[in-house]
């Protein structure tokens, strides 16, 4: 059951939800796939499951803080559990907007290359415990800077997960870094980062490592749990979502410039991959309404 109704702060510009947190005890409202509008922190305190998100699926235990970015497909399998989960929409706190501020961008969120979660270490539990407290006591108030006080909390919030993500992955790289295949996978996330706009084929980063696109495959997907076109097909998704949200650029233009002449092949590749549309996503979590109000 719902533990509580939950802590609800609704955006004053477009009466829409800002900030929500509840905890939930056994109730599992995420056991269908869920396509949520804006960015969902999901901490297991108590329980066990499994996790689909994406193409992958995952298993996890308590004390596991799960971060979807809007409109990231994700389903939860759990028989029990004891759970926090924190929603917050773009225009409460951009992640994209903000990255600099909170270093989470692609650690915490729209990481392509690692797991949607990190584990809460006995050091971080009583933190983010009371900061989880300190939100729901202050979206009961109504008094003045509430909004500044919760982006505060909230920005604490994240950098913590963050830094401990960043923990857990520093210390899987170094026990990696006897092999050589972590090394060539760096540079197949270099070369994705750079030429993801104009290179779309396996043999086209195959030729960049000198390797064959065969050897690459079983890589990608024994590091990542992923193909290469996979890969390749979430970095674009991430910009044009980044673009649709930060940008008053047409969909014709956000195309172009990721390398796609036809906007409408664009558009059903965008919608295939999101699992909606460019010009929805844009109404929905997209350019930046409170900037424009």
């Amino acid at each position: 059951m719902l533990s509580n109704p939950g802590h609800t702060l609704i955006d004053p510009k477009t009466k829409k939800l800002a900030l929500k947190i509840y905890s939930l005890e056994n109730d599992n409202p995420f056991n269908e796939i869920q396509r949520l509008n804006h960015y969902s922190l999901i901490w297991v305190k108590n329980g066990s499951g499994t996790a689909k998100v994406d193409f992958n699926q995952f298993e996890f235990s308590e004390n596991t803080l799960f971060a979807f970015s809007p409109y990231q497909p994700f389903l939860i399998d759990t028989k029990g559990w004891e759970a926090e989960v924190i929603y917050f929409h773009p225009d409460f706190f951009c992640i994209h907007k903000h990255q600099k501020e909170v270093a989470c961008d692609g650690i915490l969120f729209n990481n392509v290359y690692s797991e949607p979660l990190v584990k809460i270490n006995s050091e971080s539990f009583d933190k983010l415990t009371g900061l989880v407290e300190q939100m729901k006591n202050e979206i009961q108030l109504d008094e003045l800077a509430q909004y500044e006080l919760l982006v505060s909390y909230l920005k604490i919030l994240l950098i913590t997960t963050s830094r401990l993500k960043q923990e857990q992955q520093q210390h899987t790289e170094k026990q990696a870094l006897s092999q050589e295949e972590p090394f060539v996978l760096e540079r197949l996330k270099d070369f994705i980062n750079k030429h993801y706009k104009t290179y779309r084929t396996a043999s086209d980063y195959a030729d960049l490592l000198a390797i064959s696109p065969k050897a690459l495959a079983k890589l990608t997907k024994a590091h990542f749990n992923k193909t290469l076109t996979e890969l390749i097909s979430e970095r674009i998704i991430i910009e044009a979502k980044r673009e649709l949200y930060l940008t008053n650029k047409s969909i014709k233009e956000i195309a172009y410039d990721l390398g796609y002449e036809d906007e409408y092949y664009f558009s059903r590749f965008f919608k295939k991959n999101a699992e909606v549309s460019p010009q929805l996503y844009r109404k929905n979590v997209g350019f930046d309404r409170a900037s424009m109000a």
